[in-house]
C-alpha cells in the first residue's frame, strides 16, 4: 500500500453525513451523531468563566458546534451489533481526520473490530468553519505578528488555537476536562448497550496520538464509573508528562501561545491561589482533575501516578520516535516512572526524515516502500496488542 495514495483515496469517500461503503475492502465507514449531556452542568459552569476572544466573540458555551457534532466509525461491512471497539484519539490543533484514515482502516482490518474516530472538544468539526478557513485567518496571523515581538511561527495553520490559549491558558484544562466527559458519556452509551453499534458490554481499548494520549492517560487514570477497568492502551507519538512537552511548532500553537500556557500549568494551576480559586471545584474533591494534575510535572503526585503505571503496565503501551521533539521519549519515562516505563516503552527510529507531526511524510524523498514498512511495523504492534 502506498500511503499517500491510499489516504487520497479514503479522504474523497470520507463523510461526516452519510455511511460510505470502503468498496476495495470489507469495511464500511458509518456516521453517528453525538449530543453531550454528562456533565454538561459543570462544563457550562466552566465555560461561563472564560473570556471571549477577539479573534472569536462568540462564549465557548455558545459554540453549539461543539455540544452536537458527528464522528466516524469504521467497521466491518455489514455489521450488526458489535462488542468489541477501539477508540482512537487524535492530536492537537487538528482540523480533520486525513492522515488518520488509513491508520484506522488498517486498525479495523487487522483487529476485526470497530474503529472510533471521536473528534476531542475544539477540534475538527467541533468548532465554527472560519477557524480553518485561511482567507479568514491571514489578517488574524499579521495582527498577532504585530501585538507579539519576534514571532516567526505564526500561522494560519495555528492562529485560533494561539489566540484562544494566549487570552486563557486555563482553556486548555477546560477543554480536556470537556473531552473527559464526552468520552465518559460515549463508553456510557456503549457499555450499556445504548449505542446502537455495540452490544452491551462491548469491550472498548484506546489507541491515541500526541494529546490524545495525553488525554488518554487521564482518562484511564481517573477510571469514570470503573468504565476502564479492563481497556488497554496503545500510545503513539504520545505518553509524556506534560512538562516536557514542546507545543511550539507551526501547526500547532505558536511560542508565545506555548510559553504562557506551559508556565500557567507548571507554576499557577498547581498551588492556591487567585488563579485556582477561578476553578468552581479544588482537585481534592474532583477525581479527574487529581489525574490531570498527576500529568503535570514528574515530581507532583509522583507515587500516585507512578504506582497507577504499575498496576496497569500490562494493559498499556507507549511507542516513543527517537526524533520527536513534541512528545519526547524522556517526557514519557518521566510520566510512567523507569520501573513501568521497562515494560511498557519503547523507543523507535525511522530511516527516512520525519517528525512528530507528520511520522510518514509523503514528502521528505522516503520510497513509499520504506513509509509503509514503517508504517506496518507500527500498526502491527498496534493491532497485536489491542
Amino acid at each position: 500500500m502506498e500511503i499517500s495514495i491510499r489516504t487520497k483515496q479514503l479522504k474523497a469517500i470520507f463523510s461526516y453525513d452519510k455511511k460510505i461503503d470502503v468498496e476495495d475492502r470489507p469495511l464500511e465507514i458509518r456516521p453517528y451523531h453525538f449530543t453531550q449531556y454528562v456533565g454538561v452542568k459543570e462544563i457550562e459552569q466552566f465555560q461561563q468563566l472564560l473570556p471571549a476572544t477577539g479573534f472569536c466573540s462568540t462564549p465557548d458555551n455558545s459554540i453549539q458546534e461543539n455540544k452536537s457534532f458527528s464522528y466516524s466509525i469504521f467497521t466491518p461491512k455489514g455489521a450488526r451489533k458489535l462488542d468489541q471497539a477501539i477508540l482512537l484519539l487524535h492530536g492537537l490543533n487538528e482540523r480533520n481526520w486525513d492522515k488518520y484514515l488509513t491508520w484506522a482502516e488498517y486498525l479495523s482490518l487487522a483487529t476485526g473490530k470497530a474503529v472510533i474516530l471521536f473528534p476531542i472538544a475544539f477540534h475538527m468539526n467541533r468548532t465554527p468553519n472560519n477557524w480553518y478557513n485561511p482567507r479568514a485567518l491571514m489578517p488574524w496571523v499579521a495582527k498577532r505578528k504585530q501585538e507579539v515581538e519576534h514571532l516567526n511561527n505564526s500561522t494560519f495553520v495555528n492562529v485560533a488555537l494561539s489566540y484562544r490559549l494566549s487570552d486563557t491558558p486555563l482553556r486548555f484544562y477546560i477543554s480536556g476536562k470537556e473531552s473527559l466527559f464526552n468520552l465518559w458519556q460515549l463508553f456510557t452509551e456503549i457499555k450499556t448497550g445504548q449505542h446502537p453499534l455495540f452490544k452491551k458490554d462491548t469491550s472498548i481499548n484506546i489507541f491515541a496520538y500526541s494529546i490524545g494520549a495525553f488525554l488518554s492517560q487521564i482518562l484511564m487514570i481517573a477510571n469514570p464509573d470503573r468504565l476502564l477497568d479492563d481497556s488497554k492502551l496503545f500510545m503513539f507519538c504520545g505518553g509524556s508528562i506534560f512538562s516536557q512537552m514542546d507545543g511550539s511548532a507551526r501547526d500547532i500553537m505558536d511560542y508565545e501561545a506555548y510559553r504562557k500556557v506551559k508556565n500557567y500549568f507548571l507554576n499557577n494551576f498547581l498551588v492556591r491561589n487567585e488563579h485556582h480559586n477561578l476553578l468552581p471545584v479544588l482537585y481534592q474533591e474532583d477525581f479527574m482533575e487529581k489525574a490531570f494534575k498527576a500529568m503535570i510535572r514528574p515530581n507532583v503526585m509522583q507515587e500516585y501516578r507512578e504506582k497507577f503505571f504499575e498496576k496497569v503496565q500490562n494493559r498499556v503501551r507507549i511507542i516513543t520516535l527517537k526524533k520527536d521533539t513534541v512528545m519526547p521519549t524522556i517526557g514519557a519515562i518521566e510520566a510512567l516512572g523507569p520501573k513501568s516505563a521497562k515494560t511498557i516503552l519503547e523507543e523507535l527510529d525511522f530511516p527516512y526524515e520525519y517528525s512528530h507531526q507528520n511520522p510518514f511524510p509523503t514528502n521528505t524523498g522516503a520510497s513509499p516502500e520504506s513509509l509503509y514498512t514503517s508504517f506496518e511495523s507500527i500498526f502491527n504492534r498496534v493491532a497485536n496488542f489491542l
